[in-house]
């Protein structure tokens, strides 16, 4: 390995660092003063100085992270268990000065390949909301064509359920809509994409409701702005074998308090200490399997989310349903931080 490619010397351009990151196509450069490891950047955080309205000519060391995570030789043997608890694709090595000796990247591990059921089931993705979160991008481009590597967003979703047979695809559209037609129509893409128009902003409920006429099974919807990682045909299997009129796919996700906690009895007296606390909760994906049934419950020409829909079936006695994955199987594109998060995942290359 060149390390020449994967290192700059402190005082070097934010420019001349993204032209290196742009030559190593790892995404990732490590600041040196006299070959001793001080710093690190990513395409991610010249990214962001760019959008903050910052220049490319300024110093590395006004987006540098000055705390990047390292291994000495001795710990050289947990860079791929440190990587995958830090969600990071690089970790440089150290020698007892400090300085790099060699850089390890992350290497998916290798899966068996299994065969995949095919379900037919149709498909329906939501992709009539404005972006607000990623703007400036979604001032520009709708948020179902966002690139993540070399395809939109929408095309992974896609990609995903056409494994499965599922390619019958219905896309609910609204904000520049016509653009996103254009895209699917005149891009050579094949695939069959049906187009349902909203002609006001009516919410991930509302917009269901124009599907109520031109659907008449079991059909998944899907956010346009995630991606899951799960057995789609096990997903079916457990609605079905439940009788649930709608699946939520859920995400376990955890959290962790960074401080020690403390309780106190009525008289302010300590009773007990916690340091940094870490709880659980079952987390809303966007991701859901539908039974026809629940558009009737949706009220026409209205705005309304989902999750209200969801609130009102549970109260009149319809089985709601959840499909449990990990939050590792989850990916986000709603913010910034998670677009740049979904990247890395998926080894997605940026110029």
């Amino acid at each position: 390995m060149e390390l020449e490619l994967f290192t700059v010397e402190k005082g070097t351009s934010i420019i001349d660092a993204m032209r290196k990151i742009g030559e190593n196509n790892k995404g990732i450069i490590f600041v040196c003063k006299e070959q001793k490891l001080i710093s690190s950047i990513t395409d991610g955080d010249i990214r962001r100085h760019l959008i903050r309205g910052g220049s490319l000519s300024e110093d590395v060391s006004a987006i540098a992270n000055v705390n990047p995570i390292y291994l000495t030789m001795k710990r050289r043997d947990k860079a791929d268990e440190i990587m995958r608890e830090k969600g990071i694709t690089a970790i440089p090595v150290l020698d007892d000065d400090g300085k790099i000796i060699e850089i390890l990247f992350w290497r998916e591990p290798q899966k068996e390949q299994k065969t995949i059921e095919r379900i037919n089931i149709p498909l329906v993705i939501m992709a009539g909301g404005k972006g607000t979160r990623l703007k400036p991008y979604t001032d520009i481009l709708p948020k179902p064509l966002i690139p993540v590597g070399d395809k939109t967003i929408t095309e992974h979703i896609m990609d995903r359920f056409s494994c499965y047979g599922c390619d019958d695809v219905t896309m609910i559209v609204n904000y520049k809509k016509d653009f996103i037609k254009a895209y699917f129509k005149e891009n050579e893409i094949s695939r069959e994409i049906k187009f349902v128009e909203e002609q006001e902003f009516l919410g991930t409920g509302g917009g269901l409701k124009l599907l109520e006429n031109c659907v008449n099974g079991t059909f998944f919807m899907s956010n346009c702005d995630i991606l899951i990682n799960a057995d789609y045909a096990k997903i079916l299997e457990e609605h079905q074998a439940a009788g649930n009129i709608i699946t939520m796919v859920c995400a376990r996700k955890k959290f962790e308090i960074p401080y020690g906690t403390i309780q106190t009895d009525e008289d302010g007296a300590v009773v007990a200490l916690q340091e940094k606390p870490g709880f659980e909760y079952n987390i809303n994906t966007g991701f859901y399997l539908i039974e026809p049934e629940f558009l009737k419950k949706i009220p026409d020409k209205t705005f309304i989310h989902i999750t209200d829909v969801i609130e009102k079936c549970i109260k009149e006695g319809d089985r709601v349903g959840t499909f449990l994955i990990d939050e590792d199987d989850f990916m986000d594109m709603g913010q910034m931080d998670e677009l740049e998060k979904m990247k890395e995942k998926l080894g997605a290359k940026y110029e």
